[in-house]
């Protein structure tokens, strides 16, 4: 059985697998500080309340882009799976059947994303990733990863509005009835989600014309907000990062 890890800055959502088939995936809030067996006893505790005994997990794979949650996490690995886990980087890069720009600079997750896109279309793919950042991982027909576009999130946005104003509140990240709010929590909902409906569509736009033609998929926390806002996207896949470090294990073993 595989075990993937996706450390990111908001959440850190694992998945477990059989033969290619996800079983059960969790997400625990990322905390800076906590302990890798703190993180290892709730871990432990989901598997087994969702029916996967973890003495049964052979393999792991890790996508961190919290460098000092890394190694945390790998710790929390050995000692609940005990198995020593692969941290995906550019020390594998050149073992998977892509080819990675920058591999010092893109995030793991990333190319999670573009492999597990390339293993849903099989050709040119653009993946947009809603999580603590917006991005855009764009991968051609010569399976190169040809480019990323990094925004910020839409929870980012919308926090970063009631943090950083004295009277404007924190709301619910749907989709309002009109483009023009008729109080605040309307007002930010048609700026911040019908205003994001907009930055995709353009820059799905610009990409595709970019790569001469691509598949499009959503995924992350939040990519089911806009989901009913825009025709930018082939498919929907929430589980694609996982997907593409599960595939990872036919190139890394």
């Amino acid at each position: 059985m595989l075990f993937v890890i996706d450390a990111g800055n908001t959440n850190i959502v694992g998945a477990a697998y059989e033969g290619g088939r996800l079983l059960e995936s969790l997400r625990i809030r990322t905390v800076h500080g906590k302990t890798e067996d703190e993180y290892g006893v709730v871990v432990k505790s989901i598997l087994k309340d969702r029916g996967i005994d973890p003495a049964r997990i052979r393999t792991v794979i890790i996508s961190s882009v919290v460098p000092p949650l890394t190694t945390t996490v790998a710790k929390m690995a050995r000692a609940v799976f005990g198995s020593e886990p692969v941290t995906v980087g550019p020390a594998v890069y050149d073992r998977l059947p892509l080819r990675i720009l920058a591999p010092d600079e893109i995030g793991s997750d990333l190319v999670a994303d573009a492999l597990g896109a390339w293993e849903l279309f099989g050709g040119p793919c653009l993946v947009v990733d809603f999580g603590t950042a917006l991005t855009f991982t764009a991968v051609d027909a010569s399976r190169t990863i040809a480019g990323v576009a990094i925004a910020p999130g839409l929870g980012t946005a919308a926090g970063s509005l009631s943090t950083a104003t004295a009277r404007l509140p924190a709301v619910p990240l749907e989709a309002p009835a009109s483009a023009l709010g008729q109080n605040t929590v309307q007002a930010i909902q048609a700026g911040v989600v019908l205003g994001y409906a907009g930055l995709v569509d353009s820059m799905v736009t610009r990409i595709k014309t970019e790569l001469g033609g691509a598949k499009v998929v959503a995924t992350g926390g939040l990519c089911r907000v806009l989901s009913g806002l825009t025709q930018a996207f082939d498919a929907i896949e929430p589980d694609l990062t996982l997907n593409g470090l599960a595939a990872m294990e036919r190139y890394l073993f």
